[in-house]
């Protein structure tokens, strides 16, 4: 399948600051040259695996040297060859033509990166679960120009710091120029940053609200029903409270318990914040009118609350409104404070990386990547990419800023394109 990615820039904005001659120089590079060969070249060259075969190496020195010479047939001809050669080495015609549109509407490249990783990065779908070979190298590519990483994620720290070193290396992580944000803004961690390596943000948090997860901890699974016991597993947080199920996710085994649990889950939050008992009702109503995908769930188990959202009495929806309850249809349902959300993750990263003036490429498929994105967009912060199967709210959100969607497992398609944004206007200032 050919890498998606569509883009729409304001036309007034747009024409009033296009740089004409670096779109002809553009269009030049891809006229003249065979530029998709040159690619094929990039690509075996960054990706070659390590083996221990003469011949292989003997073939990875000649598309070296036959690289080089494209690169430099480039160089030779047109002006800030060398950039343009480097550019179409990397990216399609489609894709370096969206880098420079971005580019001309912001006028400048992006300082840091933040990404979600199940999903955006790694597909399982179409990548086995781990993450591919060429986004790993891309996101080398960016450590080594100095752009920070951040990792913001609704998994456990553990698990986050397994597969990074994985696949970064130790180098990388323990940088000082890598940070992540993990259950979805409990906490972040930085390594190399002293006293403020590891942050804690749910210790900031009130006693009501901590007598609250205190609460769902405790009784989450010894009061859960049997099937829920039997067939989910409680993620490994520091904070947040997520049921996994047993089974494949995406199965419908997994679908039908994570929907059994989700309903639970209200329930025992209702049981949290009042002993009165209407609290279920009242947990059930507020969620469903706060969330259609919850309420779907809850009809389907002929579970919808008859309480008029309006009715719950103020103290008790004051509580609601700083907790959340996430649905992610075969794959969890958790709870997690408001207070504590990637977007404050993320605020977090960026200052114990001292990016003062952030602009960031936010690259996610839920919810959570959502608000995120809005906090860019709207501070004037960052852009925000998804993959073609993120949420359709998300997906709306994407396609209503700069239309950066890509196809499923293409992260690497999307990070070159913002490099190439970042070559752009490294070379132009």
């Amino acid at each position: 399948m050919t890498a998606m990615i569509t883009v729409f820039i304001s036309t007034d904005r747009y024409s009033a600051s296009m740089n004409t001659s670096q779109y002809d120089l553009l269009y030049r590079v891809y006229n003249e040259f065979d530029t998709d060969t040159l690619r094929e070249y990039q690509d075996f060259v960054d990706l070659f695996p390590a083996v221990d075969s003469p011949v292989a190496l003997d073939r990875w020195n000649d598309a070296s040297e036959d690289l080089a010479a494209m690169k430099s047939e480039i160089a030779d001809a047109i002006p800030d060859g060398e950039m343009y050669a480097e550019i179409a080495a990397r990216v399609d015609r489609d894709s370096a033509f969206t880098a420079i549109d971005l580019y001309t509407k912001y006028d400048r490249g992006v300082n840091a990166l933040v990404l979600d990783v199940d999903e955006t990065l790694r597909s399982a779908g179409s990548t086995d679960n781990e993450i591919p070979r060429d986004t790993l190298h891309v996101l080398g590519e960016f450590h080594e120009a100095g752009v920070p990483i951040v990792i913001c994620t609704g998994q456990t720290l553990e698990n986050v710091k397994g597969f990074t070193i994985q696949g970064l290396g130790n180098e990388i992580v323990h940088s000082g120029a890598l940070s992540i944000v993990y259950e979805t803004g409990s906490g972040v961690f930085t390594p190399g940053h002293g006293a403020d390596t590891k942050q804690l943000l749910y210790e900031g948090l009130d006693t009501e609200i901590q007598d609250v997860f205190d609460y769902l901890r405790t009784n989450v699974l010894s009061s859960a029903p049997e099937n829920v016991r039997r067939c989910c597993h409680l993620q490994g947080n520091e904070f947040n409270v997520t049921l996994k199920p047993n089974f494949e996710t995406g199965s419908d085994r997994a679908e039908s318990v994570i929907d059994t649990a989700l309903v639970y889950l209200i329930d025992l939050l209702g049981s949290a914040v009042s002993d009165d008992d209407r609290a279920s009702s009242w947990a059930r109503a507020y969620y469903a009118d706060a969330d259609p995908e919850i309420q779907a769930v809850l009809k389907e188990a002929n579970g919808v609350s008859d309480v008029a959202p309006a009715s719950i009495p103020e103290g008790i929806r004051s509580t609601f409104e700083r907790i959340d309850v996430a649905y992610y249809h075969a794959d969890a349902a958790e709870i997690s404070s408001l207070e504590l959300n990637k977007t404050a993750g993320v605020e977090t990263a960026l200052s114990v990386l001292d990016i003062d003036d952030p602009f960031v490429a936010v690259i996610g498929d839920s919810k959570s990547d959502l608000r995120v994105m809005r906090a860019a967009r709207d501070g004037g912060w960052g852009i925000a990419a998804a993959p073609e199967h993120a949420s359709d709210d998300v997906l709306t959100h994407v396609r209503e800023t700069d239309g950066l969607v890509f196809d499923r497992g293409r992260a690497a398609t999307m990070l070159r394109t913002i490099f190439v944004m970042n070559l752009l206007a490294d070379e132009i200032h």
